[in-house]
């Protein structure tokens, strides 16, 4: 069964895009956990990290580090964390998010409730930083 994330590259379900290139897509988590929350993933439909052979995981946290780089100038932090978990949806992907202390990536805590309109400032924010 193809994965909601698949239907996003298709372009069959909207999202608000921060990166991409031909092999990997980054948008905003739309229940994040901070402002700025990012999953990165490449195009093709793997559902398990480690799963991806060694050269398209090389090259995904690349990107990924080239989309913190951008969500760290959007959103001026301590660090950028970065989690994979891997359990909600089966495609591989990794979180982005901006942090200050450890409870900033508690996934267990109430996530952010944010409009459209916010998300595509956010969105746009980090596209162009």
């Amino acid at each position: 069964m193809t994965s909601i994330f698949t239907k996003i590259v298709q372009g069959d379900v909207p999202s608000y895009k921060v990166a991409e290139n031909d092999r990997f897509l980054a948008f905003l988590d739309i229940m994040p956990l901070q402002r700025g929350h990012v999953l990165v993933i490449p195009k093709e439909e793997i559902d398990y990290i480690f799963d991806l052979n060694d050269e398209l995981l090389k090259d995904m946290m690349v990107f990924a580090k080239e989309v913190a780089t951008k969500i760290k100038r959007a959103f001026p932090c301590e660090r950028i964390g970065v989690a994979v978990v891997g359990l909600e949806v089966p495609h591989a992907h990794i979180h982005l998010i901006p942090i200050n202390q450890m409870d900033d990536m508690n996934f267990a805590r109430e996530k952010l409730r944010l409009s459209p309109e916010e998300l595509r400032e956010i969105a746009l924010k980090i596209s162009h930083a």
